[in-house]
């Protein structure tokens, strides 16, 4: 056994195996890729624009609507018929 220093070709090897190099490969002119960014955005950042896109809470409004249930006197069958045509336009 043959036990050479770090600067030599071999490296580990089994007992048996060969002891020869690989012929050089001639080096070969490559054009260099292009380098290219990449930008990932995570559910949890897409949920988060969402939120800070949605409209502000009209806390008066909802006030004044809930007095108005309350009162019975929000549900009328104009807006029950605008409501079901709403819904019917979101499944249909």
């Amino acid at each position: 056994m043959q036990v050479y220093g770090p600067a030599h070709v071999h490296g580990p090897q089994a007992i048996n195996a060969p002891h020869a190099s690989p012929p050089a490969q001639p080096a070969t002119q490559s054009e260099p890729s292009a380098i290219k960014d990449e930008l990932h955005i995570s559910d949890a950042a897409r949920f988060v624009e969402q939120v800070r896109q949605a409209p502000d809470v009209r806390q008066d409004r909802i006030q004044s609507i809930r007095a108005q249930i309350a009162a019975g006197t929000y549900e009328t069958p104009q807006r029950l018929d605008a409501a079901v045509e709403r819904l019917l336009d979101e499944i249909g």
